[in-house]
C-alpha cells in the first residue's frame, strides 16, 4: 500500500557490503562469534539507521536519525527494500538501528529459527509478544528497545454510509448484524488466521468471498466505496480513508497482533543507554494517529519524509 518516496542517503561502500552479505547468506552470529551476544553493549558514535523502503519506515528512520543526532551521535540512513536483506545486515553491524513491528518481527525471527511452519509467537498481547521477540532477538546479538504508543496493524474499513445504515462501530456489530460481506484484501487473506478465518471465528462475520485487490490499495478502497465489496483490509495508520468515504470498525475483541513500533538495535554497536534514551524520547509522544497523518503528508501531499519527520519532532519539542 505504501511506497518509498523522497530522498535517501546512501553510502556506496555499505551498499556494496550488503550485497556481499546477502550473497554469503548470513544468518546471524557465527558459532565463533556467539560470545559477542553477552558482551557489554556498544556505543558507536556513528550509526546507520535502516529503512525498509516504504513511507512509514522512511519516516521512522528519519525520526530515529534526527533524535540520535540531537543526542550527539552521527547518523545516516540506508534504505534496504526488505527484511531478508536488512535483518542479516543488522545482525552483522552493517546496519545499527531499524524501526520494526513487534509481532511481525517476532514471527519472522521465529520462522527463521524454527522454519516457515513454526507456530506463531506474536499475539494480541504486547507483553507476551515482547517477551517472545526479545527471547528470539538476543541470541542474534540484537536488542529490542521499549515500544511506544504507536501501532500499525491490520484494520478493516467499511463505507461510512454502510456503517451508519446498519449501526456499525465495531467488528462485533458487523458479526451480529448477519450481513453478508465480500472482503477486498490480498489473496493470502483466505488462509491467514487474522484475516478471513479470524473474522469468521472470532466475530462470526459472514465472509462470502475475498476480492483479491491487495491490502489497502486504491483499487480495493474504490471497490468498497462503490459497493462492489462491503469491507476492505487496510492498516491502522491508513490516512486516506476519508478520501474514499470509509471508516474503520474497531477490533473490539483484539483479533490483530500487537504490531507496536519498536526500535531494534545491534547490541555490540548501539546497545547503550544513550541510544535507548535518545530513541525512547519518541515513545510517549508518537501515536498511531500521528503516524497516519505523517503518512498522508508524504503519500498524498508529496512532502519529503525528512521534512515531515523534522517538522513533527520540532512541533513536539524533541529537537
Amino acid at each position: 500500500m505504501r511506497r518509498r518516496t523522497g530522498l535517501t542517503r546512501r553510502r556506496t561502500g555499505l551498499a556494496a557490503a550488503l550485497l556481499v552479505l546477502v550473497s554469503g547468506c548470513a544468518t546471524g552470529p557465527s558459532l565463533e562469534n556467539q560470545g559477542e551476544v553477552t558482551a557489554p553493549p556498544g556505543d558507536s558514535r556513528h550509526l546507520v539507521v535502516g529503512s525498509a523502503g516504504f513511507t512509514e519506515s522512511d519516516l521512522l528512520a528519519q525520526m530515529y536519525a534526527l533524535l540520535l543526532r540531537k543526542a550527539g551521535y552521527g547518523a545516516e540512513i540506508l534504505s534496504v527494500a526488505n527484511r531478508e536483506l536488512y535483518e542479516p545486515a543488522l545482525e552483522s553491524g552493517q546496519i545499527d538501528v531499524v524501526p520494526e513491528y513487534a509481532a511481525t518481527f517476532a514471527d519472522w525471527l521465529n520462522a527463521k529459527k524454527n522454519g516457515a511452519d513454526a507456530t506463531p509467537v506474536g499475539s494480541p498481547d504486547l507483553d507476551t509478544t515482547m517477551k517472545a521477540l526479545r527471547r528470539l532477538a538476543t541470541p542474534r546479538g540484537l536488542s529490542v528497545l521499549d515500544p511506544g504508543k504507536a501501532v500499525d496493524q491490520n484494520a478493516f474499513a467499511v463505507a461510512a454510509s454502510y456503517a451508519e445504515q446498519h449501526g456499525l462501530k465495531t467488528l462485533s456489530d458487523l458479526g451480529k448484524s448477519g450481513l453478508k460481506v465480500r472482503l477486498a484484501a490480498g489473496d493470502e487473506c483466505v488462509q491467514r488466521p487474522y484475516c478471513a478465518p479470524g473474522l469468521k471465528k472470532v466475530y462470526g462475520i459472514d465472509i462470502t468471498g475475498v476480492d483479491p485487490k491487495g491490502v489497502g490499495t486504491t483499487q480495493a478502497k474504490k471497490a468498497v466505496q462503490g459497493g462492489q465489496d462491503q469491507m476492505v483490509l487496510t492498516t491502522s495508520t491508513d490516512a486516506t480513508l476519508d478520501d474514499f468515504g470509509l471508516v474503520l470498525l474497531e477490533d473490539d475483541k483484539n483479533l490483530q497482533n500487537a504490531d507496536y513500533i519498536v526500535p531494534v538495535v545491534n547490541r555490540s554497536r548501539a546497545g547503550s543507554e544513550g541510544v535507548a534514551a535518545a530513541l525512547g524520547r519518541l515513545n510517549p509522544v508518537l501515536t498511531t494517529e500521528d503516524l497516519a497523518s505523517m503518512n498522508e503528508q508524504v503519500d498524498s501531499w508529496r512532502r519529503l519524509p525528512e521534512d515531515v519527520a523534522q517538522a513533527y519532532l520540532e512541533g513536539k519539542g524533541l529537537l
